[in-house]
């Protein structure tokens, strides 16, 4: 039996500097499974339909029907607008079973928070999108938990930051895409009032 070879993370993050918010996943899937070059890019994962409901009322609004992949260059300039980072919380991985799931992803090193946030000094809040990177980003911050739906306010790396935890977007995790979307939707209900 062969020993595994970690894999690095294969994309830069994304951070606009002008960027309030960090949604943060775990690790994207095996490249066979990319329908764009950029975060969330499996065809049947949810984010960017989700984003579509919340911001558009068009679940396909960044979604290519014919081709069967997303307008990476729509999302892209969305979040620049929107002022919204996008990374993963593991930058190092092992799969253990090859695949896409979480649940057999080994942590070989998490992503370097700090060093992120240093390069986006606007940002004051978090988002995990699923369990694995939730639990990943708890290890770095050693923030208590939230809820899912729900939020917690911390100190990390002499900043104070809100930590929004979300279902994971991906078909496996059994809630229907309208409400996903509704949980979604309370991160940017309350986005605009936060005072830092």
């Amino acid at each position: 039996m062969n020993p595994l070879q970690p894999e690095i993370h294969p994309l830069a993050p994304f951070l606009p500097p002008n960027a309030r918010l960090l949604l943060l996943g775990s690790f994207p899937p095996p490249r066979k499974r990319w329908s764009m070059d950029f975060f969330y890019p499996n065809y049947t994962n949810d984010m960017w339909r989700i984003f579509g409901l919340i911001f558009f009322d068009d679940k396909d609004h960044f979604v290519d029907i014919e081709k069967k992949k997303f307008r990476k260059d729509n999302i892209e300039q969305f979040l620049r607008e929107k002022a919204i980072a996008v990374s993963d919380t593991v930058a190092v991985a092992n799969r253990l079973n090859g695949n896409a799931s979480d649940l057999t992803l080994e942590v070989v090193e998490p992503l370097n928070l700090a060093g992120i946030l240093d390069q986006i000094p606007r940002c004051h809040t978090l988002v995990t999108t699923g369990q694995k990177a939730t639990d990943t980003l708890l290890s770095i911050t050693g923030s208590p938990a939230p809820a899912i739906g729900g939020f917690v306010d911390f100190l990390y790396h002499n900043r104070r930051l809100r930590l929004y935890r979300m279902p994971s977007t991906s078909r496996a995790y059994p809630k229907p895409l309208t409400d996903k979307a509704e949980i979604y939707r309370t991160i940017f209900q309350n986005f605009e009032q936060q005072p830092y």
